[in-house]
C-alpha cells in the first residue's frame, strides 16, 4: 500500500479545506470500501481525511413528515431506527440485507452512495478496465459478466452498482446535500441533487460515476414524506445467503383502494450502473388492477429496454419475477 498522510476533520469546513488543499486526497468514512480499494491498489491517495465523527450522525423528522438523515450515520444505526422502520420499512430491509453485521458497524450512510461501481475485472489491477484506466477496454464485454448490467450499460462498462441502501433511497426520492469549498475563500457553499439524477449515466467515461463537483462532502440525505413508504419491502436475491452483491433486487411501495393500484414506487437494483427507478412500470401499475398479471405487464415494460450480454439475461426474467412476487405480497397485505 503506497504511503499516506492521515488527518482527521472535526467541522465540515476543516474536512473541506483539508481536502481542497490536496486534489490526490479521499474523505474517509467508515473505509469499508475505500480502505478495500487501497489494499487492491486501485485508489492510491495521498492523504485521507477522516471524516467519521462530525456531527453528521443524526436521523430527524422533518416538519413536513419526512426524514433527514446524516452522512455519518451508520448503517447500523439506519436500520435500526424506530421512525425509518415505521415510515420507510423498505429502505430499513434494505440495509439489512448489505454486507456484514461487522461492516454496517462501520459503514456510513454517505460511504455507502459513494462506493464505487465495480466488478471482478475492476478490482484486479492487472486486468483493463476503463473505470480504472479510461480508454484501456471493459473485458467483462467478453469475458465473465454473468452479475453484471441488463439496463442502461454501454460497450465501454457493464459493472453495476451495489449499493442495497441506495435502490430503497431512489424508490423514495431521496435527496443527497453536499457542500463544497468556497475557492475564493469564506465559508463553504452548498447543493443538492435528486439520488435518481445523482449517478452518471456510463457512456463513454465510466470512471465518472457522479455529478459531485471535485471536493465535494455528502453531509447528509432528505426523504419527503411519502405515506405509501408505510406498506414498502426490499427483497435482494443473492448467490449465498449472508454478505454478497445482489444478482437481483427490488424496492416496491404499492397503496390498493379496491383492487387498484393508486400509486406504487419501484427501484431494481443490481441490473445497471445505478439504482434504478423503474418509471416505466411504475406508469403502467398506475390505475391498473392489482393482480399477477398487470403486474407482469408493468415488469415487462421496464424490461423492454433491457440489452443483457450472453450469460446474465437470465437477469430479465428474475427481476420480471421479483416484481411480481413482491407486489403480490405487498397487495395480500394491504387486503388483510
Amino acid at each position: 500500500m503506497r504511503e499516506f498522510d492521515y488527518q482527521r476533520a472535526h467541522d465540515v469546513s476543516g474536512a473541506l479545506a483539508l481536502l481542497d488543499t490536496e486534489p490526490e486526497a479521499r474523505f474517509l468514512g467508515g473505509g469499508t470500501n475505500l480502505v478495500d480499494l487501497m489494499k487492491s491498489g486501485v485508489e492510491r491517495p495521498v492523504r485521507l481525511v477522516d471524516v467519521s465523527e462530525l456531527p453528521l450522525d443524526h436521523v430527524e423528522v422533518t416538519e413536513d413528515g419526512g426524514l433527514r438523515i446524516g452522512a455519518t450515520v451508520t448503517n447500523s444505526d439506519l436500520a435500526a431506527h424506530p421512525e425509518v422502520r415505521r415510515r420507510y420499512p423498505a429502505l430499513a430491509q434494505a440495509v439489512l440485507a448489505g454486507a456484514s453485521g461487522q461492516l454496517r458497524n462501520m459503514a456510513t450512510v454517505g460511504g455507502n452512495l459513494l462506493q464505487r461501481t465495480r466488478c471482478a475485472y475492476f478490482t484486479d489491477v492487472t486486468k483493463a478496465c476503463n473505470k480504472r484506466v479510461p480508454g484501456s477496454g471493459c473485458p467483462a464485454i467478453e469475458g465473465e459478466h454473468h452479475n453484471h448490467a441488463i439496463l442502461g450499460a454501454s460497450e465501454h462498462c457493464a459493472a453495476t452498482h451495489p449499493s442495497d441502501m441506495g435502490v430503497a433511497l431512489t424508490a423514495f426520492d431521496a435527496v443527497v446535500s453536499y457542500e463544497t469549498a468556497d475557492r475564493p475563500g469564506g465559508a463553504p457553499s452548498g447543493g443538492e441533487v435528486p439520488l435518481a439524477d445523482f449517478y452518471l449515466p456510463v457512456g463513454d467515461s465510466p470512471h465518472r460515476e457522479t455529478v459531485l463537483p471535485p471536493g465535494a462532502l455528502i453531509t447528509g440525505v432528505t426523504l419527503p414524506p411519502a405515506p405509501v413508504a408505510v406498506h414498502s419491502r426490499y427483497r435482494k436475491v443473492r448467490e449465498r445467503a449472508s454478505y454478497a452483491f445482489a444478482i437481483g433486487s427490488i424496492a416496491a411501495a404499492l397503496d390498493v383502494h379496491d383492487g387498484v393500484v393508486g400509486e406504487v414506487r419501484l427501484a431494481f437494483g443490481a441490473v445497471a450502473s445505478r439504482p434504478w427507478r423503474s418509471r416505466e412500470a411504475e406508469r403502467v401499475l398506475t390505475g391498473a388492477p392489482a393482480d399477477a398479471e398487470s403486474f407482469a405487464a408493468a415488469a415487462v415494460a421496464e424490461l423492454a429496454a433491457a440489452k443483457p450480454l450472453p450469460h446474465n439475461a437470465y437477469k430479465v426474467d428474475l427481476m420480471r419475477n421479483l416484481v411480481v412476487a413482491v407486489l403480490t405480497e405487498l397487495t395480500e397485505e394491504a387486503v388483510r
